[in-house]
């Protein structure tokens, strides 16, 4: 199919519903059965067939699946810590140290968090929400803000330090525009980056302040009240998994929470560094590649889920060990774990299916057809940054839009005399703007698992911290242009 607007319907659409509904889950079926309506010539029955089939042919791709495996996964690593004791020790320990004194405190670890584990945006979100969600539980802070948290230093830190999958993924799309020396032009583009800085210190802003605006400001009143969750809520973990209590007669002890949290952070990097050197032996370039080449060769699903795995086998070995547990017992809890993320991975398979119908309706493309036709060199910043922000708002994916728009703002350097960091940095800044307000964007899912959080609670308490931090990023880049044109 030509790019056409009626390629902008379905996932606005799909958007638009999700927030109206809070069905996430027909919102989005009812997105891709238009897309592939639409791609039928307006067969409402052929588009339904097709339908079912984008959603079947997720898991064609292994990368795909690896994602939604390691994402119920998750479930089972929740269920194993909390039956454990892990939890429960683990807060114990907390507040005992007195590490966490208070709301503030517990913010500014989360921050600090998730600025360590720079890795992988998924490993942040799941860390951050599995070590803190019961401190902000006990402390009566949100869900939904715990949320926030995890979404706004995931993304934003992996591309602000991208010694990982993010700054391999880019550099090759730079390398492909016939960019030399990639590394060094990201690294100067960081500075332009302006939306994942202000994400960042927006977050902080946050928690030093105690800035609550609109649905934010109702979910912390609800918190402090002692309710967890709105009535009609739907969190992505089901309170199952979430309300386990640690056995009787076991010892609460930090150690069993912490140290399988220890292995899924440090088995992401082994992870990239396994794969990463099986590709580059493979090539034949094994033996001259330097340490950040063979990371930026890894596979990140690959690795997140060796080391959601890895994390699973520490914690069943720890507490058999320890008497804690015996293999049935374990093997029932990552049963019930993994199936209390079945809606989790469902949402997932239907994420993944939106963004295939918009690249077969090169939804991306026609966007940024459009725009290219009224780019003013002035407004070049201003118009890349709102451009990658609308296609990854509507696709879902900011690498997705990472691959679109870079190989058409790369050209605008030479042709009309942009500044290259800028240009790339803009770029960078609208694909993680748009990732952030959008509902079916994985990263945004993963954040509302992690938390316990009702995702579509989460998007709406999100949005106008995003909101903010985005007008605030449109001025700047309105000045860069004027600036550097």
């Amino acid at each position: 199919m030509e790019p056409h607007w009626l390629s902008i319907l379905p996932p606005v659409t799909a958007i638009i519903l999700a927030i109206w509904s809070r069905q996430v889950l027909v919102s989005l079926f009812a997105g891709i059965w238009m897309g592939w309506t639409i791609l039928a010539n307006g067969n409402a029955v052929i588009g339904l067939r097709d339908a079912l089939e984008a959603c079947v042919n997720v898991f064609k791709d292994g990368g795909n699946t690896k994602v939604i495996i390691f994402s119920a996964m998750v479930g089972a690593l929740i269920a194993l810590t909390q039956r454990s004791g892990g939890v429960t020790g683990f807060i114990d320990w907390i507040f005992n140290k007195d590490l966490v004194k208070g709301r503030k405190s517990a913010g500014v670890g989360t921050w600090i968090t998730g600025i360590v584990v720079f890795v992988e945006s998924s490993i942040t979100s799941l860390v951050v929400g599995s070590i803190f969600r019961p401190i902000f539980d006990r402390l009566h802070i949100s869900r939904e803000k715990l949320a926030y948290f995890c979404d706004s230093t995931a993304a934003p830190v992996c591309i602000l330090i991208p010694i990982n999958g993010w700054g391999a993924y880019i550099m090759g799309l730079l390398s492909k525009q016939g960019i030399d020396g990639a590394f060094v032009v990201l690294l100067k583009s960081i500075v332009f980056n302006w939306y994942a800085i202000l994400a960042l210190a927006m977050v902080l802003f946050v928690i030093l302040f105690d800035f609550n605006i609109g649905p934010m400001a109702a979910a912390e009143k609800r918190t402090k009240e002692g309710k967890l969750a709105d009535d009609d809520a739907t969190p992505l973990v089901s309170d199952d998994v979430l309300s386990l209590n640690a056995k009787e007669n076991v010892t609460p002890r930090a150690r069993n929470m912490l140290w399988p949290i220890a292995t899924m952070v440090i088995m992401m990097p082994v992870g990239l560094w396994i794969t990463g050197s099986a590709t580059l032996q493979q090539q034949g370039l094994f033996a001259e590649a330097s340490f950040f080449d063979v990371l930026s060769k890894g596979s990140g699903s690959t690795s997140v889920f060796w080391a959601v795995l890895a994390a699973i086998s520490v914690a069943g070995i720890m507490y058999y060990v320890q008497g804690i547990m015996k293999v049935e017992e374990i093997m029932s809890l990552v049963v019930k774990g993994m199936g209390g993320l079945m809606p989790l991975a469902i949402l997932m398979v239907f994420a993944f299916a939106i963004g295939a119908t918009c690249k077969e309706l090169q939804t991306g493309k026609y966007v940024s057809e459009v725009a290219k036709q009224w780019l003013s060199p002035k407004l070049i910043p201003l118009v890349l940054f709102g451009v990658s922000a609308f296609i990854a708002f509507s696709t879902g994916t900011s690498w997705g839009t990472f691959a679109i728009m870079i190989p058409i703002a790369i050209p605008l350097v030479e042709t009309m005399g942009a500044n290259i960091h800028l240009v790339l940095g803009a770029v960078l800044s609208g694909g993680i703007f748009g990732d952030h307000c959008s509902p079916i964007s994985d990263t945004t899912i993963i954040s509302s698992m992690a938390s316990g959080c009702d995702h579509i609670a989460h998007v709406k308490t999100q949005l106008p911290y995003a909101l903010l931090t985005g007008a605030i990023a449109s001025f700047i880049y309105l000045l860069l242009g004027l600036f550097f044109s």
